[in-house]
C-alpha cells in the first residue's frame, strides 16, 4: 500500500515541470498498476503501516486513479490556456493522495482525518476554476455543510476512543445510543448527500469545472456511502431509525426525480439525478443486509462513471456553445452526430439498461430494500419510472430538435473527448461480468 502512496508523493514535483500529459499517462498507468494489485485469498489485504484494503476499498481506490487520469484528460482547456495548469494537477494530487489514505486507512482517525482533508483541494479546484462569480458561494455552501456536521464525528471517536481504547476499523462492539448514532452518521448523510441536507451539492456542480463535477459526482459522493458501509455495523440495534431514514430517502428520491425535470440547465439536471441515484444506495445500505451493502457498492461504483461521463459530455456541448441550457443546445444531433451516439450509451446507462452495472445494483438494492419493507415498491417503482423520465428529457432536449445558436458548422469532436467517453462507458458495462466478485466481501 505504501508503495502507491509513495509514487503519488514523488509525483508532486513532476506537477510544475510543465509536464501536463505525463502526469495523465502516469496516473493512467497507477491506475492499471494499481488493478492487478489485488488478492482474493484475505478479508484485509496488503497490510502496511496503518493502510490495507479489502475488496470495497480496492474498488473504491482503483475508481479514484480512474476517474483523477480522467479528469485529466477532460481539462485540456486548462492546458491550452494556460490557466495555472501546474497549479491544478497540484491540487488534485493532494486530492488523490487525500483519498487514497481515506479509503485504505485501517484507523478511525486517520480516516477522519484525510475525509476532512479531501474537502480542501476540492474547494480550491471550484474556486479557483469555475465559471461564474456565484462559485464563491457555492464554495461556502460545501464547506459549512460539510464542516458543521465533522465536528460531532470528531467528538463521538474521542469517546470511542475514551470509553474502548481502540479505533480500528475491524471494531465489534455496538454504540448504544441515538446521538452516538447521529454524531457518527450525519457526516456522511451531508456526503452522499440525503434528501434535506442535499442543497450543497448542485450549487457546487454548476459552478465547478468539469474536473470539479467528475471528482464531485465520481468519488466525493462515494465518501459518505464508503463511511456508512464500514461504520453501520456498530448501529446494528437502531432499526427504527433506520426505517425513518429509508423511508426520507426514497420519498427525497422521487421529490429529486420530479425536480429533474424542471431543471433547463444540463449540469444542472446531472447533479440532481445524483441525489436521486445516492437515494437508492442510502436506503440500501439502511436496511443492513447482504443485498443491501452489495447493491450500494455495486450502485455507487456505476454512478461515478455514468455521472462524470454525463458531466463529460455536458461539458463538450458548453465547450462549444458557450452555454448549458437546454433551449440553446437543442439539435446537437444535427451537428454531432458522433457525439448524439455517446448521449444515448450514457443516457441509457443511466436508466439502468443492460448491460451497465447500474442494472445490477439497482436490481439488487431493489431486492433488498422491498424484502425490508414491500411498501417501498411504490416509492421504488416511481423512482425508476421518473428517473427514466428525465433522462430521456435530457437526451431528447438535447439531441432532437431545431438547432438554431448561429454555429453552422464546427469540428465532429476532438479524439481525446472520444477516448474520454469511451474510458467512462467500457468499465460501466464490462465490470457487470464479474458480478461474483461481490461474494467476496462481508
Amino acid at each position: 500500500m505504501m508503495k502507491f502512496l509513495f509514487s503519488l508523493i514523488f509525483l508532486i514535483p513532476l506537477c510544475f515541470l510543465n509536464k501536463f500529459w505525463l502526469v495523465q499517462w502516469i496516473f493512467l498507468s497507477l491506475s492499471f498498476i494499481f488493478m492487478m494489485n489485488f488478492s482474493f485469498n484475505f478479508m484485509f489485504m496488503n497490510i502496511s503501516y496503518f493502510l490495507g484494503m479489502d475488496l470495497l476499498s480496492f474498488m473504491m481506490i482503483l475508481l479514484s486513479f480512474w476517474i483523477c487520469s480522467l479528469m485529466i484528460l477532460a481539462s485540456e482547456s486548462i492546458f491550452k490556456y494556460k490557466s495555472s495548469y501546474n497549479l491544478f494537477l497540484f491540487f488534485l494530487l493532494i486530492l488523490m493522495i487525500s483519498l487514497y489514505i481515506t479509503f485504505s486507512s485501517l484507523n478511525l482517525f486517520i480516516f477522519y482525518l484525510f475525509f476532512e482533508i479531501s474537502l480542501i483541494p476540492t474547494f480550491f479546484l471550484i474556486m479557483g476554476w469555475g465559471y461564474q462569480p456565484e462559485r464563491i458561494e457555492a464554495g461556502v455552501y460545501l464547506l459549512f455543510y460539510t464542516l458543521l456536521m465533522s465536528l460531532p464525528m470528531m467528538v463521538i471517536l474521542f469517546y470511542i476512543y475514551e470509553k474502548f481504547f481502540l479505533l480500528s476499523m475491524l471494531m465489534t462492539f455496538s454504540l448504544d445510543s441515538i446521538y452516538s448514532f447521529f454524531c457518527m452518521n450525519m457526516i456522511f448523510f451531508v456526503k452522499m448527500p440525503m434528501f434535506f441536507i442535499h442543497l450543497w451539492l448542485p450549487k457546487a456542480h454548476v459552478e465547478a469545472p468539469i474536473s470539479g463535477s467528475m471528482i464531485l459526482a465520481g468519488i466525493m459522493l462515494k465518501l459518505g456511502g464508503y463511511g456508512l458501509l464500514r461504520l453501520m455495523k456498530l448501529f446494528l440495534a437502531y432499526n427504527l431509525i433506520n426505517i425513518f431514514i429509508l423511508n426520507i430517502s426514497l420519498l427525497g428520491g422521487f421529490i429529486i426525480s420530479l425536480i429533474c425535470l424542471r431543471q433547463s440547465d444540463m449540469k444542472s439536471l446531472i447533479a440532481y439525478s445524483s441525489v436521486s441515484h445516492m437515494s437508492l444506495v442510502l436506503s440500501g445500505i439502511m436496511t443492513l443486509n447482504l443485498w443491501g451493502f452489495w447493491g450500494a457498492l455495486v450502485m455507487m461504483l456505476a454512478h461515478g462513471l455514468c455521472s462524470s461521463g454525463l458531466f463529460c459530455l455536458a461539458n463538450i456541448s458548453y465547450e462549444r456553445l458557450g452555454s448549458r441550457s437546454l433551449y440553446l443546445n437543442k439539435g446537437m444531433l444535427n451537428l454531432m452526430p458522433n457525439l448524439t451516439l455517446w448521449w444515448f450509451l450514457l443516457c441509457s446507462s443511466n436508466i439502468a439498461a443492460p448491460p451497465s452495472m447500474n442494472l445490477m445494483g439497482e436490481i439488487m438494492l431493489i431486492n433488498s430494500v422491498v424484502s425490508f419493507n414491500w411498501m417501498s415498491m411504490i416509492l421504488l417503482s416511481l423512482i425508476s419510472f421518473f428517473s427514466s423520465a428525465y433522462t430521456l428529457f435530457l437526451y431528447s432536449y438535447s439531441q432532437h430538435g431545431m438547432f438554431y445558436s448561429g454555429i453552422f458548422s464546427f469540428y465532429q469532436g476532438f479524439s481525446r473527448e472520444y477516448l474520454l467517453l469511451f474510458l467512462h462507458w467500457v468499465p460501466l458495462n464490462i465490470l457487470i461480468f464479474k458480478g461474483e466478485y461481490l461474494s467476496l466481501w462481508i
